[in-house]
């Protein structure tokens, strides 16, 4: 079916979903028996209209109103029937992956960003190891190097903290002002995500291939494997919802821009709600294993390999039982 007779023929069922939505957003309004479930059969066959505009590739334009709908109609009908833990659980097991499986795009984007200059960079300093020195200043070369000396009792950044405990409050801060950053700065039109996802992306290459030069690949990749794979990704999803905060500033469609960026900011804050979960996983790993030199290099690439398992896992499968049971009439 091509997106035109799409639009005609379900284009109704959304736009009456969307007044419903509207109405229940406003404060102090309360679902009848008959309103709620009227409203539960549309919004499964609306989850089955955005899986298919998804799969079948039509504009982006479409996709994200579908999936701003799927996200809105989704908090009316359960923040208010449920306790604060189930919603908790709710959320992690299946509201935050559908969620990044929802915005793929913007992931997708954000990933590049981070990434391909890394690993641009990262070649170039192996083939011309002065580079390093344009990205980051003499001192802080010299400050990673001590860092990672294999000579050192415990590894990583900031170590001058005694015990692991304080090291586990450090890296929340740390990590959650680098994301931060990345999401808000999201709100210049993009630019302001585009800048730290790039600069966070060759600063993590341009560190990676000093290190390789200087010969302490084990202590650097051993120490990085097993929180990366949470921090990493979710520096990507805090950059992926700044960047819909941007292009809902930029192409608002039939929106004015304060309304495109309210919606957008609706879905954009949920990311960040499950970028600080994760955050906080990565610095537990990071304070109490990854600083670890007792352990053996194969035990953390074998750990660090089932966590990378774990995340991408976790963000394709968790959550499909709901994409199952949503699926009604539509073809």
């Amino acid at each position: 079916m091509k997106q035109g007779q799409f639009e005609q023929t379900y284009q109704p069922l959304w736009e009456l979903l969307e007044q419903q939505i509207i109405a229940l957003e406003s404060p102090n309004r309360q679902l009848s028996g008959g309103e709620l479930a009227s409203f539960a059969s549309r919004y499964r066959r609306l989850c089955h209209l955005h899986a298919l505009a998804t799969d079948r590739h039509y504009s982006s334009h479409l996709v994200d109103k579908l999936g701003d709908l799927v996200v809105r109609g989704h908090q009316q009908l359960y923040r208010r029937k449920q306790p604060f833990m189930q919603q908790m659980i709710s959320f992690v097991v299946a509201g935050f992956p559908r969620l990044v499986r929802a915005q793929q795009s913007y992931i997708w984007w954000a990933t590049a960003l981070l990434y391909v200059p890394g690993l641009i960079i990262y070649l170039a300093i192996l083939w011309q190891p002065d580079l390093v020195y344009t990205i980051t200043p003499p001192a802080q070369v010299s400050s990673f190097e001590e860092m990672y000396d294999p000579q050192n009792r415990t590894l990583g950044s900031a170590r001058e903290s005694d015990t692991n405990v304080q090291m586990f409050g450090f890296y929340i801060r740390n990590n959650i002002g680098v994301s931060f950053r990345t999401f808000a700065s999201g709100i210049l039109f993009g630019v302001g995500s585009i800048f730290f996802l790039v600069y966070n992306g060759l600063l993590m290459g341009a560190v990676a291939g000093h290190l390789t030069n200087a010969e302490f690949t084990q202590t650097f990749f051993t120490f990085v494997v097993g929180h990366g794979s949470f921090e990493l990704t979710a520096i990507c999803i805090s950059g992926a919802a700044g960047l819909k905060l941007g292009y809902a500033l930029l192409a608002p469609g039939n929106l004015t821009r304060t309304e495109s960026l309210k919606r957008a900011s609706k879905i954009a804050i949920q990311l960040i709600y499950g970028v600080i979960i994760m955050l906080v996983i990565a610095a537990f790993i990071e304070a109490f294993w990854s600083s670890n030199n007792i352990l053996l290099p194969w035990q953390k690439y074998l750990v660090g390999g089932f966590l990378w398992t774990l995340v991408i896992s976790y963000f394709v499968f968790s959550g499909r039982g709901l994409d199952t049971r949503a699926e009604g009439s539509p073809s």
